[in-house]
């Protein structure tokens, strides 16, 4: 699904990224975790083309992402949850949803007023798949509200509700669970396993600090340190290791 080869960037004469390689298999979830300033998120700014690589190559579906702009990247089906959720606040929860579903050719400023029948068509078959949505992930009520006025952990649900309208099958969460009250954990959890769980071909790439969070989603984990790829492997493995737990996540032997 995601390949990144020998990737490498720096920023104002730190490296951020050390010539990393890696690949993220389809149809599982995969946690990227690691202390503060690893890269986590540097990374996901490269494969999503906020930022660019110095070197190397990033390649999605056997598709060369390396020097396209973000919202060519983002056409070729990557989608990003931010900490920050950036949801359209004045937009009612129905038309967040609405916005996502929109193909390229529909999302033209002359589409309209070329094809004003065809229009009608798609606007009705775009409302439907966005009910269906809201359906999904308990939003319906809340469909005609103004999206700022939800709370956080229900923007976060809008968020990745919009993603998948959006039909995006890479889908990078930076920190799904940061900011919410313990009570909506759970509930982020279970819709991200709903989402692999009913389409293998996806993959969810998730930044991660909480390491239960960790342990109850991913099937993978690659830990980064300094830039680099320190481990990789199964969740329990990796976890598990007596360097991770003691060196990067300051546990002594016997804490989990």
């Amino acid at each position: 699904m995601l390949k990144l080869k020998k990737i490498h960037k720096v920023i104002a004469g730190v490296t951020i990224i050390d010539h990393l390689t890696a690949a993220f298999p389809r149809g599982v979830v995969s946690a990227l975790v690691g202390p503060n300033g690893a890269g986590k998120t540097s990374l996901f700014n490269l494969i999503t083309g906020e930022m660019h690589v110095d070197s190397g190559s990033i390649a999605y579906c056997r598709k060369e992402l390396t020097k396209l702009p973000a919202h060519r990247i983002a056409r070729q089906g990557v989608g990003r949850l931010f900490q920050d959720v950036r949801v359209f606040e004045n937009l009612s929860v129905l038309e967040n949803i609405m916005a996502a579903c929109f193909s390229p050719a529909e999302d033209q400023p002359w589409f309209p007023f070329l094809h004003p029948i065809r229009l009608r068509q798609t606007n009705r078959l775009i409302r439907n798949k966005a009910e269906a949505i809201l359906d999904r992930f308990g939003l319906r009520d809340k469909k005609d509200c103004p999206a700022g006025e939800l709370s956080f952990g229900q923007q976060k649900i809008l968020a990745i509700g919009r993603l998948l309208a959006s039909d995006c099958s890479l889908l990078l969460f930076d920190e799904p669970t940061a900011g919410l009250h313990q009570d909506l954990i759970p509930e982020i959890l279970a819709i991200i396993k709903q989402i692999i769980d009913q389409d293998k071909e996806k993959t969810i790439i998730v930044v991660e600090h909480n390491m239960s969070v960790v342990r109850e989603v991913a099937q993978w984990v690659f830990f980064m340190n300094e830039g680099k790829l320190a481990f990789t492997g199964r969740t329990d493995h990796v976890l598990g290791c007596r360097e991770v737990r003691e060196l990067y996540l300051g546990l002594r032997g016997d804490e989990k």
